[in-house]
């Protein structure tokens, strides 16, 4: 059992987090992952990219002053470095294909595994076209975390439950990530789907999760693990400092 399947595996609720590389800066960024850290079970790192389809205005933001302040991938791998170096927790980066491919799958996944880092997600890379990368990675212990849809139906749910390492990332609502007032209300039917189509498989419902009570309501219908982005990476983008990061992330544990 890799690190990042362990933590879906503690009989409660899985909370992950999310923060941007270079953000808000390239010398605070670390401050503010370990306070989001401090409080969350699993952390993805964002990998600046200058296309991410999969993301909603907050989060592509982020993306764009990120790279304008020079963050690449290799600040990334440092970041997770300097993280580990300090906490046993699972980091995983967020990332699109094309960087890594870039790099080449081993080296990536060489300098990824050597950084601390758990696992990847590639939001962009279907299942029918992840074996190359779920190979290299798994060569360097390394989980692939596939994606399913609200769209996803339930044979193919089963399939990516098989696939993928770590647990499985469900998305909560139709279109891009972004903090939303309320949760979608296909949100309590994808979740029971996911529950029964992913058997042992642990999973991790994000996309639009952004307050205390929609992580209470996810925990209620059944999911294992809960994802918040958006609203995190908007609280650094208003100028929050660590302190106040880390007190919303903790409200959400709570």
């Amino acid at each position: 059992m890799s690190r990042l399947e362990a933590a879906f595996r503690a009989g409660r609720t899985t909370l992950v987090g999310y923060v941007m590389a270079g953000e808000p800066d390239l010398q605070r960024d670390v401050e503010h992952a370990r306070a989001v850290l401090a409080e969350v079970d699993v952390l993805e790192i964002g990998v600046p990219f200058s296309d991410p389809v999969a993301d909603g205005p907050t989060i592509e933001r982020a993306h764009t002053r990120a790279l304008a302040r020079g963050a690449t991938l290799a600040h990334a791998f440092a970041l997770a470095r300097a993280l580990r170096g300090q906490s046993d927790k699972p980091l995983v980066l967020m990332t699109y294909y094309n960087p890594v491919l870039q790099r080449g799958l081993a080296t990536f996944a060489r300098e990824a595994k050597d950084a601390g880092v758990d696992g990847v997600i590639l939001p962009d890379c279907p299942l029918e076209e992840s074996a190359p990368a779920g190979d290299a990675f798994a060569k360097a212990g390394l989980d692939l975390v596939q994606l399913a849809s609200p769209a996803t139906p339930p044979e193919r749910m089963a399939r990516l439950a098989k696939a993928t390492r770590g647990f499985l990332y469900v998305i909560s609502s139709y279109g891009v990530t972004g903090a939303r007032a309320t949760l979608p209300p296909e949100a309590a039917e994808v979740v029971a789907r996911a529950k029964s189509a992913c058997g042992s498989t642990p999973f991790a419902v994000g996309f639009g999760v952004s307050a205390p009570e929609h992580v209470r309501q996810l925990a209620a219908a059944g999911a294992p693990g809960v994802v918040v982005g958006s609203a995190i990476v908007g609280r650094i983008e208003r100028g929050d400092s660590s302190s106040q990061v880390r007190e919303f992330v903790r409200s959400l544990r709570k």
